[in-house]
């Protein structure tokens, strides 16, 4: 084998590197055999030396990524790309209940208790009910406390409305933070979103008014303009006020297209709760979190694509890490524990990163 007929070779893969690449992988591993085994046969190739460009071929090259896997958003914050399964975190299949994730209408000792909530929620979520909960609720004066102090306070929390699990809250917040911890390493601002986004169903509690759990918790939606079917339980909307409120019942309602979801009236609950807890109190967190914050419970939105006309374009770049956080959100509940004490002092340092040492509730 001559010096020009080896370069031809390799002009062959250069040009072709894209289909050609596991065929240049492939042949470069049989020069290596051969000249390893066969050139102590031939005297006349004792001293030759081939030396193999590495071309980038976007290819995983011992164990490490060859080409950028990074994009960069509005802030400056930079957002991996997912891959063709959706990033490194390894999804169950099923929930704590041995059920699919989000199935409604599954027979299991929670699908009766979970389509009660979802009747009353739906009846009593009303334009005028939301308005006057934003009111009382907005002037943050049930309490002063810490971040951690919030988390702690969700070990009494069980939230009647999720099918997929039936464990205190706060093995859910950590549960969902440790899991996107692991898959983004340097966004430590989602960190702590996974931590606090579910920290607004304090309002369960009895010195926050001990509301009930239709006003808390749930998948959320739109007031203000027509109901879309892909809400869960729509049925029962048909007992709802809104729906023959002639102003409210029309695909944009009180609202004009591209409005941006700011100026939309959502139903009440722990999102957007802790959506003004933190605005109010001024955290540094930047914008993509509060709107992970106060919309991770939109379902009807993330995960059906509904209410998009009513989105700005700065509600469409904060969606990508919305769809990215939902994944965590949803299938990392499980019955697997996380060491608390082992991972507080982490989180607490993020806590004083991104907000005030006591906050008002």
């Amino acid at each position: 084998m001559t010096d020009v007929n080896l370069y031809n070779i390799q002009e062959i893969i250069y040009n072709n590197q894209k289909q050609l690449a596991p065929v240049y992988i492939h042949i470069t591993k049989l020069l290596s055999i051969f000249f390893i085994f066969f050139v102590p046969i031939f005297d006349n190739f004792e001293k030759m030396t081939i030396l193999i460009e590495q071309r980038d071929l976007g290819v995983e090259v011992e164990g490490k990524k060859m080409e950028t896997n990074e994009l960069v958003l509005d802030g400056g914050f930079p957002m991996p790309k997912l891959d063709a399964h959706g990033g490194g975190f390894d999804a169950p299949e099923i929930n704590a209940f041995g059920q699919s994730f989000r199935d409604y209408n599954a027979e299991s000792e929670r699908q009766k208790t979970v389509e009660e909530f979802y009747r009353l929620n739906h009846i009593n979520q009303s334009f005028d009910f939301v308005k006057k909960m934003r009111e009382k609720y907005g002037k943050l004066d049930k309490t002063e406390m810490s971040i951690w102090e919030c988390c702690e306070l969700l070990n009494e929390v069980v939230d009647e409305s999720d099918p997929d699990l039936d464990e205190p809250q706060i093995e859910h917040l950590l549960q969902t933070a440790e899991a996107i911890r692991k898959d983004y390493p340097h966004q430590d601002w989602l960190h702590l979103t996974a931590l606090i986004h579910d920290l607004g169903k304090v309002l369960l509690l009895p010195r926050f008014g001990e509301l009930p759990q239709w006003a808390v918790v749930g998948d959320t939606f739109p007031l203000g303009c027509a109901f879309d079917q892909s809400i869960v339980h729509h049925k029962y909307f048909k007992d709802n006020s809104d729906t023959y409120n002639s102003s409210y019942n029309t695909k944009n309602g009180v609202y004009e297209q591209g409005c941006g979801l700011e100026n939309v009236v959502m139903s009440w609950g722990h999102d957007d709760y802790m959506y003004l807890v933190a605005k109010e109190n001024g955290t540094t967190l930047p914008s993509a979190a509060l709107f992970i914050v106060r919309y991770h419970s939109f379902y009807p939105l993330h995960k059906s694509g509904a209410y998009t006309h009513l989105m700005n374009e700065e509600d469409k770049e904060n969606l990508k890490w919305l769809q990215i956080f939902n994944k965590y959100d949803l299938y990392s509940k499980s019955k697997v524990r996380v060491d608390v004490d082992k991972v507080k002092p982490y989180y607490i340092s993020l806590i004083d990163k991104y907000f005030p040492a006591k906050l008002k509730w």
